[in-house]
């Protein structure tokens, strides 16, 4: 079989039952190359390339999608070493082996502390040892990819939470400073009434920050800042437990506890941060609850399903956004409540920290009838889905 032929064969395979890893195996013997390809196939996406310029094409255009690359030492123009340092510096993220067939000591030396190796495989390759040496290098990628989905959803949440306690805590600021100036007036009833409601919000702001640092410091305190063991129950934290437990504990003023209904439609666990959801889940109810300030009979249902995509919904009947501040709304920073301390940056984040565990936020809203805001999660085996419900396509395969 020609390897054109083989390569559509694979393809079309894999497009019916995707692998969840790719692996770049480069060697300029063809032979070499079928022979890889047909012994880990059914495991992974293979790409094959000849040489290390084709390899650094490949890179460039599959760079995110690659997790291990093998590659041979002795090939026409640049050598294994010099690819692999090459790949060392540009995607640090892969994991990189070397076969060879040479004994020479110096040159494996410098390969291996130029470029990270991960090992060193002799030639003539074994299928079994191949197999093998490809589980643990998935399994060393996988586990630095957790660790740096990690670090990024733990950077993002703590420019969240700084934002998050910022705004309440302007608001507290400009209301101190209100009452501040009129602590020697004598107030009629009214201002009596104003400054009421000024201590009010100010107290209310103040339990939310306290409740967002509390319900942060717990999720971390009790993870101990490390990720949980593979399979423990820690994991499994359900998208409406996490509902509940927010609920619970969230600073809601008067009667806007009666506002929200919980609609479950399908459940699912949240595999992401639960500490990082939480904080994303507070700050969307605490703009639909300032949105329904002023509606008549303000409702607020929050929906959990699992299908198409796991999501919660978040459903208001207030006044809606404006098409233009809609459209902006996870690119730049606007907001419609400057004058409580917002400064737009909090969809921004939300979206962000979102994005970092493979998900993301949808706005919809209607002017006059309310606004619906969706918290995209990972479907399960990590694929997302698009807006339309479809599966996202794969990535190309040799």
């Amino acid at each position: 079989m020609s390897e054109t032929t083989q390569a559509a064969t694979q393809a079309a395979t894999q497009a019916t039952v995707p692998a969840p890893f790719s692996v770049l195996f480069v060697d300029d013997d063809e032979m070499s190359r079928n022979h890889f390809a047909r012994a880990v196939r059914d495991d992974y996406r293979v790409h094959l390339a000849r040489d290390a310029d084709e390899a650094m094409a490949l890179l460039h255009d599959l760079g995110p999608e690659i997790a291990v690359l093998i590659t041979d030492f002795r090939m026409p123009g640049r050598d294994g070493g010099h690819l692999l340092r090459e790949v060392a510096n540009l995607y640090p993220q892969i994991v990189r082996i070397l076969v060879t067939a040479y004994a020479d000591k110096d040159m494996l030396l410098q390969t291996f502390n130029t470029a990270d190796l991960y090992r060193i495989l002799e030639k003539p390759l074994r299928v079994e040892s191949v197999r093998d040496v490809l589980r643990q290098a998935v399994a060393r990628y996988a586990e630095r990819e957790t660790r740096q989905q990690r670090l990024l959803a733990m950077d993002e949440t703590l420019a969240f939470l700084a934002h998050e306690l910022n705004t309440p805590l302007a608001a507290i600021s400009l209301f101190a400073r209100s009452v501040e100036n009129d602590v020697a007036q004598e107030y009629d009833p009214q201002r009596q009434r104003e400054i009421g409601l000024a201590a009010t919000s100010m107290l209310n702001n103040a339990q939310y920050c306290l409740t967002l640092i509390s319900s942060f410091w717990a999720t971390v305190h009790k993870s101990g800042g490390q990720p949980p063991a593979p399979g423990s129950a820690a994991r499994e934290v359900k998208a409406t437990r996490l509902i509940a437990t927010l609920l619970d504990s969230y600073p809601f003023a008067g009667a806007q506890r009666e506002w929200v209904e919980l609609e479950v439609r399908g459940d699912f666990v949240v595999h992401a941060m639960p500490n990082c959801v939480a904080l994303v889940l507070s700050s969307l109810i605490s703009n639909a609850l300032r949105a329904l300030e002023a509606c008549q009979a303000p409702s607020l249902r929050i929906e959990v399903t699992s299908e198409p995509e796991p999501a919660i919904c978040l459903h208001d009947n207030g006044p809606g956004i404006e098409p233009e501040i809609k459209a902006r709304l996870l690119l730049d920073p606007v907001t419609t409540h400057a004058g409580r301390g917002g400064h737009g940056m909090g969809m921004i984040f939300c979206n962000r920290i979102m994005q970092s565990f493979g998900g993301g936020l949808r706005i919809e809203s209607t002017l006059g009838e309310g606004t619906t805001v969706t918290m995209r999660f990972p479907a399960p085996r990590g694929r997302l889905h698009d807006s339309a419900g479809e599966p996202a396509p794969d990535s190309r395969a040799a």
